[in-house]
């Protein structure tokens, strides 16, 4: 039978089956539940750095969840900020880059190849560079070219550590007066995450996406929260899952509710920011993959402010593909897959 539910963030009480968290080997529940706490501590980090000259223009330069903060920080300062924000998954940095290039360099464990690569392009470029990183190659190499280095806590998965790499960023966006301060709409944030709320939607959509592919839909204003869906059900759950925006998708995807190959849920992610025709699209598509078959939940964002509505949105799918892990007796903390194609890989010489 096909299902048409909508999710509203509000409180709601649910119990979780306490034998599945043997599971949760290395205790992702508790960074989860520390989110909030993550945040606040990430936001208050010393960003002592100091920028001369003009700045044209921010690169953000990381892979996996690094880059995701990239592409949050993108479309934030989309809103707020004159200067285009561009989000770099590469060896090496775009052509364009310069001395008027503010390079943010982004890698959790300081050691992401693609990522040491294009630091060492943004010297070559005699970018203007600001590492953020626990540690690593990044680290040695910031101190000996003398260039800025945000230190980030260690000791964390690194796809559960975006508030480390978000709002360190965001800060430096405020010192150097990108944008304007932001103190205020982080602690509403902060306030607003500490909610059973989140969780218990990951218990509430986990269990009824057993057994079925993951489509995650938003508008393009909300797009790197749902790769962010899809990632974490990638890393997480170890599952196949897609991403897509509205209105996109509907001059592509859509056709694909002819011939679907196995089963498949679809969540929309819906807000008050959603421009009117997008919301009508979303409506219309919502009618089209129920006539298919495909099941749809809709996943209601509230909250004072875009940031809110943008993190709040990320915990619920955080925490839905950790259930999801739970409900398959999956680790949600073990990455072997990437392990293997590393070393596999081999050391990189370049």
């Amino acid at each position: 039978m096909v299902k048409d539910e909508q999710i509203d963030v509000e409180d709601e009480e649910l119990k979780f089956p306490d034998d599945y968290y043997s599971f949760d080997k290395a205790d992702m529940k508790s960074l989860l539940q520390g989110f909030a706490n993550q945040i606040k501590l990430a936001y208050n980090l010393n960003v002592d750095v100091n920028i001369e000259g003009e700045i044209q223009k921010v690169v953000v330069s990381g892979m996996g969840g690094s880059a995701i903060a990239g592409d949050l920080l993108k479309v934030y300062l989309h809103e707020f900020a004159k200067i285009p924000v561009i989000v770099n998954r590469n060896y090496k940095l775009p052509e364009h880059c310069d001395k008027n290039t503010l390079v943010v360099i982004s890698s959790y464990s300081g050691n992401t190849e693609e990522t040491v690569s294009a630091y060492k392009d943004a010297i070559r470029k005699s970018c203007k560079i600001v590492t953020i990183t626990s540690g690593g190659k990044l680290s040695e190499m910031s101190v000996l070219n003398r260039t800025a280095v945000i230190k980030i806590p260690r000791d964390i998965q690194p796809r559960a550590a975006i508030g480390y790499s978000f709002f360190p960023m965001l800060k430096l966006m405020e010192k150097l007066r990108i944008i304007g301060s932001q103190k205020r709409e982080v602690e509403h944030l902060v306030k607003s995450l500490d909610k059973k709320i989140f969780s218990d939607t990951g218990i509430n959509l986990s269990e009824k996406l057993v057994g079925k592919t993951p489509l995650i839909y938003s508008s393009e204003l909300f797009s790197p929260v749902a790769y962010r869906w899809k990632t974490q059900f990638n890393e997480n759950t170890k599952i196949m899952a897609l991403s897509n925006v509205f209105s996109e998708l509907n001059h592509n995807e859509i056709e694909c509710v002819e011939n679907p190959i196995g089963e498949m849920y679809c969540i929309i992610i819906r807000t008050d920011l959603d421009p009117h025709r997008v919301a009508k699209r979303m409506e219309v598509t919502k009618e089209v993959y129920k006539r298919a078959g495909i099941d749809v939940t809709e996943i209601g964002i509230k909250g004072e402010s875009f940031l809110t509505k943008m993190f709040s949105a990320i915990s619920m799918g955080d925490w839905t593909s950790y259930y999801l892990a739970l409900r398959y007796k999956i680790d949600p903390s073990e990455v072997r897959m990437i392990e293997e194609f590393k070393k596999a890989l081999g050391t990189y010489l370049a």
